[in-house]
């Protein structure tokens, strides 16, 4: 079984929320970011090593057995923090939701500290001028320090996709073609149905 990949639940987003507050506490936004960071090499980890996502995610292990693998593997390796935040997501029977806890608390992190990470899609790298200036207008628009990440995407045909947290922003040439393709089928479709009704009258 893996790791649940999907928008945070209801309760995935108590515990992100709970975490953030004690990370936040423990040392300011420093510590709630360090926090994040090893949230998400743990399930990229996870995504690349299937044994390692399924000590996390199986129903099958022992949570004893779990627990003991978490901190020999774990600990010295991420902050104490985060080390007893697994182990009680393991004693919860929640640790299959950690991918949902994460993107949960990317967003408190993002919110409270007035910043958002953008992920940039294109078909061939983008140059650092325009990839500048879509930052910038990103930034402007929505009032908040703009972080980017730029990605390739080999099967666009061309023009460039955003997503922010779970918000998709699609101004690639596909979605362009698929609005004319929607447009022309509902097109035809209502001048059918116009022939059909002037043969009724």
């Amino acid at each position: 079984m893996p790791l649940i990949e999907s928008q945070p639940s209801a309760l995935a987003k108590v515990y992100a929320k709970s975490l953030f507050e004690l990370a936040h506490q423990q040392g300011g936004q420093a510590d709630a970011e360090s926090t994040l960071g090893e949230l998400e090499d743990i399930i990229e980890i996870a995504r690349n090593d299937k044994a390692f996502s399924e000590l996390l995610a199986s129903r099958l292990i022992d949570s004893g057995k779990r627990d003991a693998s978490l901190e020999r593997i774990f600990d010295g390796k991420v902050s104490p923090l985060t080390l007893n935040f697994l182990r009680q997501l393991n004693r919860k029977g929640r640790l299959a939701n950690l991918s949902q806890i994460a993107i949960a608390m990317d967003t408190l992190v993002q919110d409270h500290f007035g910043r958002i990470e953008v992920d940039v899609f294109t078909a061939t790298p983008i140059g650092a001028g325009e990839l500048e200036s879509v930052r910038k207008q990103l930034s402007d628009s929505l009032g908040k320090d703009v972080i980017m990440h730029p990605y390739t995407d080999s099967s666009m045909l061309g023009g460039i996709k955003l997503r922010m947290g779970d918000q998709l922003i699609d101004a690639s040439i596909q979605a362009q073609l698929r609005k004319m393709r929607d447009g022309l089928l509902d097109t035809g479709s209502a001048q059918v149905r116009g022939r059909s009704n002037d043969m009724i009258d």
